[in-house]
Order: C-alpha cells, then structure tokens, then sequence
C-alpha cells in the first residue's frame, strides 16, 4: 500500500471534459475511416479496433477505477503505467493517425502537414536515441527520486506525469516502428539495438523498485508491482518486436524477390 502519501479523490479537474475529449477522438478517427470507405481508399479497420482500444486504455489509466486505486496501492499504479505509458501507445501507433490525416486532407493541406514533419524537432523526436532517454529515463527520475511522492501530494504533477508518461511512450514506440511517414526513419539494425537497450535499462529499473521501494511504498506492496513493471513490459516489448520484426521481413523479403528475379534474368 502506498502509505504517508496524500491523495486525491480525484484524478484530474474536469475529468468529464476529458473523457469527452477522448470520446471525441474515437469518434473523429471512424469519421475518417468511413470517410475513406466512401471515397473507396483502403483502410485496414484493424487499424480503428487498435485507436479504440489505445484510447480505453489511456482513458483507465487517467480517470478510470485503475487510475482511482493507484492512489491506494502500488500495484494499480504500475498497472496505470503499463497502461498509459507502454499499450495504449503501442496500439495508438498501429492505428497510424498521421497516415490517416494525410489520407483525408487535400494535397495542399497534406503537403503542408508532411513538409512540418521534416522539421527538425521532428528529427530529433524521432530518433530512438533521443526517445529513449525521454522514456526509459522519465521513469528512472519518477522512481528514484521524491517526484513519485510529489505525484500524489499534487494533481497537476500527477497530470503532467500521465502526459509525460504517454508522450514519452507514443514516441519512443513511434521511433521504433515508423509506421506513420517520417523523413528521418533509421536502419532497422540501429532501431533494433535502440531497442535492446531500452528494454534492458526498463527491466534493470524494475528489479531496482523491487529492491529499493519508492518513497511511502511497502516492500511487499514494491514487490508486487516491480513484477508487474517487469513482465507486463516484456509483453509489450514483445510486440513490439514482433511488429519490428515483420516490418524486417516484408522490406527484407522484396530485396530477396529482386535479386531472385535478377539472378534469374541474367542466368537465362
């Protein structure tokens, strides 16, 4: 249990605005599927049950019965962090929301949006180094330091914490896989080590709160939830690598159909 820590009853001012606001994000996006069915474009609606879910997912974690029993119990927090910070972005990023736009707008508005994702802020957030740090080492200083306290003394810190938490998350996972367009996409080889490391610096820090509790945490409540950290994170790092992996495949595998087919032309 988290103990000497003051709570709040609730998570965030106006929680009904931003339910509405996720609502009206869910709603938008099957705006824009049915839209492009209309106009007869693809659009794989796997893609709308993962923007659903991703959106579920961060609407628990922030104002939902997780988020309420997180100011109680360690273990609900860890599962709020899973949450906001690692599957609803993983699946927001499947749901490629910045494809979708380009999809929908005019070539004008498309070519404007495109041409400020070449940016260089763009450049730097989306290189898996910089994501990583962003990430990974957000939630070494909330775990290592007095601001896991301060998060449950203060709403807005609170707030800025699940935002942190799920910016940080979308593009760490947005650096990883690129699904959505980007003019600084990196080698697969340099994504994956990027990769490796993160999971690596996640699961070291996980095994650091089971030994050495965050401030008003008990040993068995830190526990409890540094395994959840720890292998509800593996989990999602594994579809993660998953997904990596098929991306490998696919552009891998046409390489290997060219050349085939140029060895075979040229052999005769």
């Amino acid at each position: 249990m988290i103990m000497n820590l003051h709570h709040h009853e609730s998570e965030i001012p106006y929680s009904e605005l931003f339910l509405l606001f996720l609502f009206i994000l869910v709603v938008g996006y099957l705006a824009a599927t049915i839209y492009l069915y209309y106009q007869k474009k693809k659009w794989p609606i796997i893609k709308f049950y993962c923007w659903v879910f991703g959106i579920v997912c961060i609407g628990l974690a922030v104002v939902g019965p997780v988020a309420s029993l997180a100011h109680h119990h360690f273990l609900f927090h860890m599962i709020g962090h899973i949450l906001v910070g690692m599957l609803g972005p993983f699946l927001l990023v499947l749901s490629a929301p910045i494809t979708l736009l380009l999809k929908i707008s005019p070539v004008i508005y498309a070519r404007k949006v495109a041409a400020k994702l070449k940016c260089w802020p763009f450049k730097i957030l989306s290189d898996p180094i910089v994501t990583t740090i962003l990430n990974v080492g957000g939630l070494w200083l909330l775990y290592s330091t007095d601001l896991f306290s301060l998060m449950h003394e203060n709403v807005i810190v609170a707030n800025l914490i699940h935002l942190h938490m799920f910016l940080a998350g979308y593009a760490f996972t947005f650096s990883i896989l690129c699904i959505d367009p980007t003019a600084h996409k990196k080698s697969f080889t340099y994504r994956a080590t990027i990769l490796i490391l993160a999971i690596a610096a996640h699961g070291i820090l996980s095994k650091l709160v089971y030994v050495h509790p965050p401030l008003g945490v008990s040993r068995n409540d830190a526990e409890i939830g540094a395994m959840v950290m720890y292998y509800g994170g593996d989990i999602i790092d594994l579809g993660i690598i998953y997904v990596l992996c098929l991306q490998w495949y696919h552009v891998r595998g046409r390489k290997l159909d060219i050349h085939k087919k140029t060895y075979y032309s040229l052999k005769g």
